[in-house]
């Protein structure tokens, strides 16, 4: 299966049904009064993780969810039916972000959690709603609420514990192969490793966790070279960083400068991946060479990190790196990708404040007028009612816009433009 972990969609929300102006006559009902029923809401789009998947690439040809609008209101105060909430099943550790803003909108960090990306639109409310001793059978009515619709961005950030980090061919998917049942193509050429690769690990003494061996970083990673940026994210979750570092130098790399160059690679990618706890795995110790470059390597080592000297293929000293990675993540919280005020299961994108509104002047004597709350109001509004347009101008004025347009110095006969609506301004 391809190995997709990045992607964009467009995703829209359903409207809102609308409102019906009805009123009951029936025989033997005196004074049926206004009978219209309110509209169904708007199906949401709802992300779920789930284990069952491992890649976005179900995303990636299918780039537009649209869930559909509820049903409009009856007569005889019936209300119409709610569209059902459309739901796309994502692999565990998807986030998604607002790709205009790159705002977090969802972290789903386990199996079921959901989260609603996009809200479905209410429904309008029906004239019986609007009866009043004052207006006992209005004509009015509301149009359904239009659902949310983003550009978004999904990543999926692998759900492992450690991150093997380190430049290609040093043995981080030899490593895992050994210390797990992963089996990653293993070979003698750079780059043998070209997705990321999870292995479930446990200790002779019975304690578990999961290990990412992620393809070789190299100088520039953080900037785009290599493979390195492209799967730098899936160690943004790992609770322990394990450099692992051919100390024999087979390569013909000096084992100090390839672990620098890969440190300083780490410092410049976000989610202060350095504050995480580090060991460094001092690989190929059955090699010509190797316990002399160990020797100069720890001198030269300015940090307290533990080292162990070990051969993945031979399996010496595997069992001590193991214990020290167990007892550093029982010791180790997890990092949070961002400050998300978790609400349980289902998280929900909301807008800040939509009162505001902003005036400009699109040319002479036209007027533009925008803001979340106030295109709503207009939408849903059926403005070729004559009572409909009443109480819109009366919710206007209750907000401050004729004042406001004043000030901004709209003259009488100056046409205003919400959306696709368009009136004249009388002082």
């Amino acid at each position: 299966m391809q190995f997709i972990d990045k992607t964009k969609l467009y995703v829209k929300a359903g409207k809102g049904g609308d409102g019906t102006v009805a009123f009951r006559r029936e025989a033997h009902v005196p004074k049926g009064g206004p009978s219209g029923g309110d509209g169904g809401k708007g199906g949401s789009i709802i992300f779920e993780a789930t284990s069952s998947l491992s890649t976005l690439l179900d995303l990636r040809y299918h780039r537009e969810y649209k869930a559909k609008s509820g049903q409009n209101g009856m007569a005889k105060k019936m209300s119409g039916a709610n569209a059902q909430d459309f739901v796309i099943r994502v692999p565990v550790g998807t986030v998604v972000y607002e790709e205009e803003t790159h705002r977090l909108m969802a972290d789903l960090s386990h199996d079921g959690q959901k989260a609603v990306i996009a809200k479905g639109g209410r429904g309008g409310r029906g004239n019986a709603r609007f009866a009043t001793s004052r207006n006992p059978a209005p004509t009015i009515c509301e149009r359904g609420e239009p659902g949310e619709e983003f550009n978004i961005l999904c990543e999926l950030k692998l759900l492992a514990d450690v991150g093997l980090v380190g430049f290609p061919s040093v043995g981080k998917s030899t490593l895992l192969s050994v210390v797990s049942r992963a089996r990653p193509e293993i070979a003698d050429y750079h780059f043998t490793t070209i997705v990321p690769n999870l292995g479930v690990v446990q200790t002779p003494d019975q304690r578990s966790f999961v290990m990412a061996d992620l393809p070789g970083l190299i100088e520039g990673a953080s900037q785009g070279k290599g493979l390195g940026h492209q799967f730098l994210r899936h160690i943004e979750r790992c609770r322990v960083i394990v450099h692992v570092v051919d100390m024999s130098g087979s390569e013909g790399r000096d084992p100090y400068e390839d672990y620098v160059t890969i440190n300083h690679e780490l410092s410049q990618y976000q989610y202060r991946l350095l504050e995480r706890p580090t060991i460094i795995i001092a690989n190929k110790m059955d090699l010509d060479g190797a316990w002399e470059n160990l020797k100069v390597f720890q001198e030269k080592l300015e940090e307290d990190i533990p080292i162990f000297p070990m051969s993945a293929i031979t399996h010496e000293g595997l069992d001590r790196a193991l214990y020290c990675i167990a007892d550093l993540l029982e010791q180790t919280d997890v990092f949070p990708l961002e400050e998300v005020e978790d609400e349980g299961i289902l998280y929900t994108y909301e807008d800040e404040d939509e009162v505001g509104f902003d005036i400009h002047q699109e040319e002479q004597g036209v007027w533009v007028v925008s803001g979340q709350k106030i295109e709503r109001i207009v939408q849903m509004t059926p403005l070729q009612n004559d009572d409909a347009f009443k109480r819109f101008a009366i919710k206007m004025r209750n907000l401050g816009l004729d004042d406001a347009l004043r000030i901004a110095g709209v003259k009488d006969g100056d046409t205003i433009r919400i959306l696709d609506f368009e009136f004249d301004f009388m002082d």
